[in-house]
This record gives structure tokens, C-alpha cells and sequence, in this order.
């Protein structure tokens, strides 16, 4: 039986992955799941550029604000969440679409991904935590690249739960964690849009979402995530921009050094998005963001897919 189709919409942060999706969606009867991790927050809506409820309210969207800031959502549960949405969304008749810039979140359900199946090692992860106090965070990614350089290649060196996570797996079973994700053939018909844009037209877009997100009130948001109790420490509040609010609002950074520091940061994650989703991939059909490019992309899904 024809495996049925599943549209990836990939690329980096601020190419414009949102609006086209959307566009797409409304002319090919479909519905958006998100695969972008910073969307699954509650509260946590200026700093992580989430689709307004305007925008939302065009074409159905899901696993956005599906958790709290100080709760943590799987890989697994992701996976899970995703394929029953993309199952419904089929049995409806309608056409699903997979949208985002969270490389591993897409793989798991595109490519059947399983996390490394290692019970947790409390004494070691303490251990893990106790060197990254005492010698930082970069070391502990520094370590990770000796260990296994294709996960650090992955795993931004400012995400210290996932770099202890790998450390924990490689150290435990003597493997490396990249080479422990079971894989399975795609149960789907995929069809792969990459969006990609100039890296200077990209950056200056980076540039004016930062500039945007302050505009519309990020310091206030940041201050009323505190203000409920989320800590900083959290994973969610590590993300891009929210670390550096915090900073702001605890008066360590003014907010254009913030703007700088979300500038450098932002860059280096476009460029750690490009190894999940590189250009040379022939699996990915890749379209230059300009005037017009929403239609050349409806005619190559209309040619691909059986309506």
C-alpha cells in the first residue's frame, strides 16, 4: 500500500519557515504540526517567535503550548504526540505538515529515531554536574567532542542537559551516542521543503526579530515567567534570548549588550542547524525564499502527491 504523505518544512531559524507553511497549508487542505522544542511552552511566546493566535487560527496547529517552562517533554512523548496527529490528520482526509527547525524532533518521527535506551546513572550525572560547576560548561562540550565529535557537531555547547545526557550514554555503555539511535524506514511519503536564504539577508532577519521581540514587550514576559516561580535554571529558560532577559532583568546585561549576545548565539545556532539540514542532501528539495516561491512549492508537493 502507498505510504501516505507527510510535507517536512525545514530550514534555519528566521528563513521564513511560519508564514510559508501556513500559506501552503491553506491551499492544499492541510494542518501544521510543529517540531520546533521552544514552541511547546505555555507563556513562553515573544522570545521563541510562536505563531500568533492570528496565524494559528488560519489552519489547525499542534504540540504548541502543550507543557509548563519547568516541565520537560520527550523525545519519545514528542514522537508518540506527533505520529497520533499525523494519523488523525490523514484519517480526516486532510494533509499533514511537519514544520520546524529542531533537527532530532523531526528525524525521530520522520526516520523512526529511538533514544538510547541507558537507566539513568544518578552518581554519574552528579559527577557530570559537579565538573561543570567546577571547570563550565564548555569543557564538558569540549569533552563531548573528543568522546564523540558528530553529537557535539549536534548538541549546542550551551544545552548542558542534553551534552550530560550523551556523556552519560557514552560513558556508560563505552559507544558513542550518535551511533545508538535505533532507525527504522519512514512509515511516510516524504516530501522535504528546504527553505534557505542568503546567510547576510538571514542574519539581518535574525537581526530584526531580536529588535521585534523587544519591541513587543520580551523584558516583560521574561519578568512574569520569574514572577511565577520559574526558575532560570530551567532548560526552557537556557533557550536563546530568555537566557539573556533573565540577565536583563537581574540588571547583569543592559538590553542592547542582551541584543548583541542573542545576535552571536543566534548565528552560531543557524550554523548548527545546517548540519542537520544541509544543502547536499538529495532527500531535501531546496527553495530559495523570494517573491513567488509559495507557488513553485505547491506545484512540486501537487506533483508528488496523489490529491
Amino acid at each position: 500500500m502507498q505510504p501516505k504523505p507527510l510535507i517536512l518544512i525545514v530550514g534555519p531559524t528566521a528563513v521564513g519557515k511560519t508564514e510559508l507553511a501556513i500559506q501552503l497549508a491553506e491551499k492544499l487542505n492541510g494542518e501544521i504540526i510543529s517540531a520546533d522544542s521552544r514552541l511547546f511552552y505555555r507563556g513562553m511566546d515573544i522570545g521563541t517567535a510562536k505563531p500568533t493566535q492570528m496565524e494559528q487560527g488560519r489552519v489547525p496547529h499542534y504540540l504548541i503550548d502543550i507543557v509548563n517552562p519547568d516541565e520537560t517533554l520527550s523525545l519519545a512523548v514528542f514522537q508518540e504526540k506527533a505520529k497520533e496527529f499525523i494519523a488523525d490528520i490523514h484519517m480526516r482526509g486532510r494533509l499533514p505538515f511537519l514544520v520546524g527547525g529542531t533537527g532530532q524532533y523531526i528525524r525521530a518521527v520522520t526516520q523512526g529515531w529511538q533514544p538510547p535506551e541507558v537507566i539513568a546513572d544518578e552518581r554519574l550525572r552528579s559527577e557530570l554536574e559537579r565538573m561543570k560547576e567546577e571547570k563550565g560548561t564548555n569543557w564538558l562540550h569540549d569533552k563531548l567532542s573528543i568522546l564523540d565529535p558528530q553529537s557535539a557537531e549536534k548538541i549546542d555547547g550551551r544545552n548542558v542537559r542534553r551534552t550530560i545526557r550523551a556523556l552519560e550514554v557514552i560513558l556508560s555503555t563505552g559507544r558513542k551516542f550518535s551511533e545508538q539511535r535505533g532507525q527504522i524506514d519512514s512509515p511516510y511519503q516524504l516530501i522535504t521543503i528546504g527553505l534557505t536564504r542568503p546567510r547576510a539577508e538571514l542574519y539581518q532577519r535574525v537581526d530584526e526579530r531580536i529588535e521585534q521581540m523587544f519591541s513587543n514587550g520580551f523584558v516583560e514576559e521574561v519578568k512574569g515567567l520569574l514572577a511565577r516561580g520559574y526558575s532560570p535554571a530551567l532548560p526552557s529558560m537556557s533557550a536563546i534570548g530568555y537566557r539573556e532577559c533573565v540577565r536583563v532583568v537581574q540588571g547583569e546585561l543592559t538590553i542592547e549588550q542582551a541584543k548583541v549576545e542573542m545576535r552571536r548565539a543566534t548565528r552560531i545556532f543557524v550554523r548548527r542547524q545546517a548540519n542537520w539540514f544541509k544543502e547536499s542532501d538529495a532527500g531535501i528539495i531546496w527553495f530559495k525564499v523570494k517573491d513567488g516561491v509559495t507557488t513553485e512549492i505547491e506545484k512540486t508537493i501537487r506533483r508528488l502527491v496523489d490529491f
